[in-house]
């Protein structure tokens, strides 16, 4: 609602306008009086007004005087002017003022109102231009971070295109030469832990007091610019830039800002950091070349000696590749193992691994990472070429470790240990609990297949391949249900068909032999024999006898 003030000498004048404005319709919500210019011009001051009717001629402050006075002062206010003089100097100091209308006494209600109209049109006209100036700065403010992020990832991953992005490079001080550029990654080592203890499990407020921290006090001469990873939450890219430096100068700030920004996390958050720093650029373009050269030196810090936040750059050699053990060799034993049931002998495996680590000459978060990877692919190998692959299991594709409870948080080699062990009672479980509803199933299965198939070629491998069992621990399962091996049931199964089919005098050996799955009679006979007692032809020949 807008507020209107009216300027005249004249109460029967300040009274008609009162009473001839459609004030409602204007969508005015008060309406105020001045006796005179100068109560007028000291109302003006001290309250907010959008229009102001104004009397050209009164005592003491003259409307032209308090035109020439809110020309000046009150630059947003909207003008009307009232005069009984057709006087030109009161016409020219109007147009100087820029008024909204000119109207003469007496005031007409027709008159006034397409005055007031006018004005109220410019006021909508304001509003409206205000309110989109509004939203294109916010949607700018909240665009601009994630344009200078866009950018900043294509430069990273080499797909940057300098036409397509010409009129955007002012916002990354690419388009002066002159500038240093140098990129730099902090690690968020207990990101769960402080996302839950101090952020209510929020990750975009925790990613956005990270950032906050990290570009703090940049500006001006020197700006840093920081965003999440979006290949891993846990990882904060920032890119330095210092405007018409010198290499060592912009290195120095740049070493300087990380550093402060992992102290300061530890100190509000408790948040632990691993940082590394690229090297210094002239070419914006060759931030990729800083950024591989920061995640190698982040990759590279000892997670054996990792006591604190810690921030490698400068100076920092990478170390030499250094094949350390791997898991892969061992897990078809850990597979084995976790078949039977076993989760104790695979943790077993799995600390000889740990313990080889620890004594080792260093251990960095790089091995850290390539081990958990590892070990979750091959450990999502085994769970998924089960029949019944639960849940939890499915889930950690996507979801990641939190699928299964785990955090994936480690500041120290223990923790890293702990969260290995972890993982591997967390999948030990859900296989024992997956494989143990459905052996019995697989066990029959396996019974009708042989009694239905007893004249082909059966192989174990068959069902190991099938079921993704282990030959020793299928051979296991099968006697402990059925009481002999695979092999001696498909066995029992034949002879038990022979001595039926032996009953017919009209088949012969040859053919029993075959309808059996045997390519040689001597073979079938000698089979027989071992079970027996007897030959096919002596075992047929007592059977008739018997009958007689």
């Amino acid at each position: 609602m807008y507020r209107v003030l009216i300027i005249d000498d004249e109460e029967p004048l300040r009274e008609a306008i009162h009473i001839l404005g459609d004030w409602k319709g204007l969508g005015v919500g008060e309406v105020l009086e001045a006796s005179d210019g100068k109560t007028g011009l000291d109302m003006l001051r001290r309250e907010k007004f959008d229009l102001a009717l104004v009397d050209m001629k009164m005592p003491e402050l003259s409307g032209s005087q308090l035109l020439q006075i809110a020309e000046k002062e009150f630059p947003e206010l909207l003008l009307i002017v009232i005069s009984g003089y057709n006087d030109f100097e009161y016409t020219r100091q109007a147009i100087r003022s820029k008024v909204v209308d000119y109207l003469l006494k007496p005031v007409n209600r027709g008159d006034l109102n397409s005055a007031l109209r006018k004005a109220v049109d410019l006021l909508e006209a304001r509003k409206r231009e205000r309110s989109e100036f509004i939203a294109q700065n916010i949607t700018l403010n909240m665009s601009v971070p994630k344009l200078k992020e866009k950018m900043y990832l294509s430069i990273l991953e080499r797909s940057f295109k300098n036409q397509s992005n010409e009129a955007f490079l002012p916002l990354i001080g690419a388009d002066t030469t002159g500038n240093q550029f140098t990129a730099g990654l902090l690690r968020l080592l207990n990101l769960e832990q402080v996302r839950k203890g101090r952020f209510h499990e929020d990750r975009d407020l925790m990613h956005f007091a990270v950032t906050n921290v990290i570009n703090e006090n940049s500006g001006g001469a020197f700006e840093a610019f920081s965003f999440v990873n979006p290949k891993n939450e846990r990882e904060l890219i920032a890119v330095f830039t210092m405007k018409k430096g010198y290499e060592e100068d912009a290195a120095f700030h740049s070493m300087h800002q990380l550093k402060k920004a992992a102290a300061t996390l530890k100190e509000l958050f408790g948040i632990l950091c691993a940082g590394a720093l690229g090297a210094t650029y002239g070419d914006y373009l060759e931030l990729a070349d800083s950024y591989d050269t920061a995640k190698a030196r982040l990759d590279d810090i000892d997670l054996l000696q990792l006591k604190g936040p810690v921030v490698s750059g400068g100076g920092t050699p990478v170390q030499e590749f250094r094949d350390s053990p791997s898991l892969t060799g061992r897990m078809p034993q850990i597979r084995s193992i976790l078949e039977s049931g076993n989760a104790a002998h695979a943790k077993s495996i799995l600390n000889e691994f740990t313990q080889r680590w620890q004594s080792s000459a260093r251990f960095s978060l790089g091995d850290a990472d390539r081990t958990l990877r590892e070990l979750l692919i091959l450990l999502g190998d085994i769970a998924g070429e089960l029949e019944e692959v639960p849940a939890a299991l499915r889930a950690v594709k996507n979801k990641g470790l939190a699928a299964l409870g785990l955090s994936g948080d480690y500041t120290s080699f223990s923790q890293f240990e702990g969260l290995l062990n972890g993982l591997l009672d967390a999948y030990a479980g859900e296989i024992s609990r997956s494989l143990a509803g459905n052996r019995s199933g697989v066990l029959e299965n396996i019974k009708a297949y042989i009694d239905n198939h007893y004249f082909e070629n059966i192989k174990i491998s068959m069902f190991t391949d099938k079921y993704f069992l282990s030959r020793e621990y299928l051979m296991k399962l099968f006697k402990g249900k059925y009481g002999c091996g695979i092999h001696e049931y498909v066995q029992k199964v034949r002879m038990d068909k022979a001595r039926d089919l032996l009953a017919d005098p009209a088949l012969k050996v040859q053919d029993i032999s075959e309808m059996l799955g045997y390519k040689d009679k001597n073979y079938f006979s000698k089979a027989f024999r071992n079970y027996y007692d007897c030959s096919p032809s002596e075992f047929r020949t007592g059977n008739l006898e018997g009958e007689k």
